[in-house]
């Protein structure tokens, strides 16, 4: 039985129709209907995927907390990505390299999303490179998946890049409904290096946040590192409904004595400043999770 919240819901689409939808996404309304089947969740085949996410209707919204990364905001965790998993937990990339774009400065500039990007600049950072290449790469290893981003399924005379943008816009939309440090700190859970957490408390904190629903954290070292929030999807990626569900992997975190460390010499603005050499970014998602390709 699916549960809906005020988090889990994250409906685009104005009570009237796409309005508001094609206001959100600053170009494009994909002209789904609003109350289509859900993904992951149907009974019947459904042969319209530019408005049913097929195969990959499991999403997740991928978050990191980096300790090192120049600029990073030291009271939030940052986006990795936002991934079409398939129903039964396995998964595609790089599905159209025809569409691996690779500027993607240029192309939300040039459509109007520069509020996105400027977002993005703060939010979306990259702990081995720039944060442009980690935007490139979640594009064409995850954003080229979902079949409702397909260019087929894209009003006549979108301009070309424009499920991108879409793609983009979308992973930032439902980023904002996930204030994973807020929802730790409203527990008591803050980064200190003198302190460790039970995972029962990690989880319960997040659950609690987020209006009943079970995420799948990781731990690298026996620190928290990454987190990965579940999503089935109503409609498309551009103005669909989003409805949260229980996390289908485990957490990868001890059951006790987890770290959680602060980000490395705060400014008083709140952003963090690297002091070490970059890592190799890591997507591991614990037992039973799959590891991901990586810039």
């Amino acid at each position: 039985m699916l549960k809906l919240t005020s988090v889990a819901l994250l409906s685009l689409l104005a009570p009237g129709g796409g309005a508001l939808a094609s206001t959100l996404t600053g170009l494009i309304s994909s002209g789904c209907a609003t109350d289509g089947p859900v993904s992951c969740q149907n009974t019947t085949a459904v042969s319209n995927t530019c408005c049913f996410e097929y195969p990959g209707g499991q999403i997740l919204q991928t978050q990191f907390w980096d300790t090192d990364v120049a600029g990073s905001p030291a009271d939030s965790w940052t986006i990795h990505g936002l991934w079409p998993d398939n129903c039964d937990g396995t998964y595609e990339e790089d599905c159209d390299p025809s569409r691996d774009y690779t500027n993607i400065t240029d192309l939300l500039t040039s459509q109007g999303a520069t509020s996105t990007l400027d977002y993005m600049e703060d939010y979306w950072l990259n702990d081995d490179g720039t944060a442009q290449e980690l935007w490139a790469h979640e594009w064409a290893t995850h954003g080229t998946c979902y079949s409702t981003l397909e260019p087929s399924c894209l009003p006549s005379g979108s301009p070309a890049g424009a499920e991108a943008v879409a793609f983009f816009e979308t992973v930032v939309r439902v980023f904002k409904t996930l204030p994973t440090y807020t929802w730790l700190a409203d527990a008591g859970i803050t980064p200190d290096d003198g302190a460790t957490y039970e995972l029962s408390d990690v989880l319960g904190a997040l659950e609690s946040g987020s209006g009943g629903y079970t995420p799948a954290v990781s731990c690298d070292d026996d620190a928290l590192s990454a987190i990965s929030w579940y999503f089935n999807l109503q409609g498309s990626v551009i103005d669909g409904t989003f409805i949260q569900i229980d996390a289908t992997d485990d957490s990868s975190c001890p059951s006790s004595g987890i770290k959680y460390p602060p980000k490395e010499s705060s400014d008083s603005d709140g952003s963090s400043r690297r002091r070490r050499g970059a890592h190799r970014r890591s997507s591991h998602r614990g037992r039973g999770m799959k590891a991901r390709s990586e810039l």
